[in-house]
């Protein structure tokens, strides 16, 4: 395993740059350009390991999938033309590739294995996998489905009726992909909003999804059509640049082409309750997907509480959020985020035991953490623990310590953002 000297006690930020795709929309272009019919162009797809993953999954599905600088060419035959895999379908790192492609598997009447890496090996399945048996897939796996390996004999579905357990868009996804397959109407109740690209996939690919309060409707039978996206870039990875521009002194960073749905923009929402200096410039074409660029200067911060409704629209961002907390005055309480738990880690203790090592001051509640500001950072070792996001966070925690500081496997950061250091290195004066 190696590790990487960050930079540490640097003199502002500066500079534009342009976010990559975002991770989940492009995760979501191959898999919906695979089960339509025609071919999909997708422009600013994300090629880190995890979308890698789902394209190499659908090609032993045998879509015929082309990519060229950040440009898919996808030829899709319908639900009806994938075929059985001899392959075991090898996800990597990726629990969106896992959850989404159990939904659309569950519909197929023939078998296939899936299987991960160590760190899916270690997250929960039957979240998923309970509701697909339930409407007629055959599903097995280690401990009785719970975890991976898992294998599926598909097809014959009945329509999914089912409350979501938590708020999660990989298992609602899962679900729609399931009831798009199943005869009759399916109908699937989440308790809070969740990030909606699946929703607005469906849409964008001429098929019917219906919405009525926390309800979401979605018939069987209906047949995608090719269409051509643009992914725009993913505020999950522009909100290291966020925090980084707010709490580094003599800071001011412009950050271009960044998707801005609705349900992904909780970062903002907290930012700008804790007192950042943020400006949205909206872009005004028509997309499926809504995005512009942002301004974020150093900024004044002040301690906050997050919780309820606001977590699922920040659950991946809120490794960032807590070093953001460190750096304002007062106390930050998380709460209600106990989905942190079965993440790439156990994100909760790994954020708090992380910061700890550098000098914050924060510990770890059953649900979430209290981070008491505004701490000042000395340096050590850190590790991402294989987590991408923890990786990202740690080292622009770095910027802001006081001695060496050192991030033990930096490699994990290539799952969602490959050149984050080459940005960050560019906006360094």
């Amino acid at each position: 395993m190696t590790s990487l000297k960050l930079k540490t006690n640097i003199n502002g930020l500066n500079g534009k740059i342009t976010i990559p795709g975002d991770k989940s929309i492009s995760h979501r272009s191959v898999m919906f350009g695979s089960i339509a019919y025609g071919e999909t162009k997708v422009t600013n797809f994300l090629p880190g390991e995890d979308c890698l993953s789902t394209i190499s999954c659908f090609r032993k599905l045998g879509v015929i999938i082309e990519e060229s600088d950040n440009q898919l060419r996808i030829i899709g035959k319908g639900f009806e033309g994938l075929t059985e895999p001899t392959e075991v379908l090898d996800v990597g790192n990726s629990g969106t590739t896992i959850r989404l492609l159990m939904g659309i598997l569950a519909g197929r009447p023939f078998f296939s294995s899936l299987v991960g890496d160590e760190s899916i090996g270690k997250r929960p399945m039957t979240r998923v996998t309970n509701p697909l048996s339930e409407i007629g897939a055959r599903i097995d796996g280690r401990k009785d489905g719970s975890f991976t390996p898992i294998s599926i004999r598909g097809g014959g579905l009945k329509p999914v009726n089912y409350h979501l357990p938590v708020a999660s868009a990989q298992v609602k996804s899962a679900l729609i992909l399931a009831g798009l397959q199943a005869e009759g109407q399916s109908i699937i109740i989440e308790p809070e909003e969740t990030r909606d690209h699946t929703e607005r996939m469906i849409k964008k690919f001429g098929g019917e999804i219906h919405k009525d309060n926390q309800n979401i409707m979605v018939k069987g039978g209906q047949k995608l059509t090719a269409t051509s996206i643009h992914v725009p870039g993913d505020i999950s990875s522009a909100a290291f640049f966020l925090v980084a521009g707010a709490v580094i002194p003599d800071s001011e960073i412009v950050l271009k082409n960044v998707g801005l749905n609705p349900t992904r923009t909780g970062i903002i929402e907290v930012m700008k309750k804790m007192g950042a200096d943020l400006e949205i410039v909206q872009n005004e074409e028509t997309s499926f997907e809504p995005f512009g660029d942002l301004i974020i200067k150093t900024s004044s911060l002040k301690g906050t509480v997050i919780e309820g409704d606001l977590i699922p629209k920040l659950i991946d961002e809120i490794p960032i959020i807590a070093l953001l907390a460190t750096q304002a005055e007062g106390t930050t309480i998380i709460k209600d985020a106990e989905e942190l738990k079965v993440k790439e880690t156990n994100r909760i203790d790994t954020v708090v035991n992380e910061l700890k090592k550098l000098g914050a001051k924060i510990e770890a509640t059953e649900d979430g953490m209290i981070i008491y500001g505004k701490s000042v950072l000395s340096g050590g070792t850190v590790s991402s623990h294989g987590d991408h996001r923890i990786g990202m966070m740690l080292a622009i925690a770095a910027l802001l310590c006081e001695n060496e500081a050192e991030l033990v496997n930096p490699e994990a950061i290539s799952v969602s953002y490959p050149n984050f250091f080459a940005h960050l290195n560019s906006l360094i004066k």
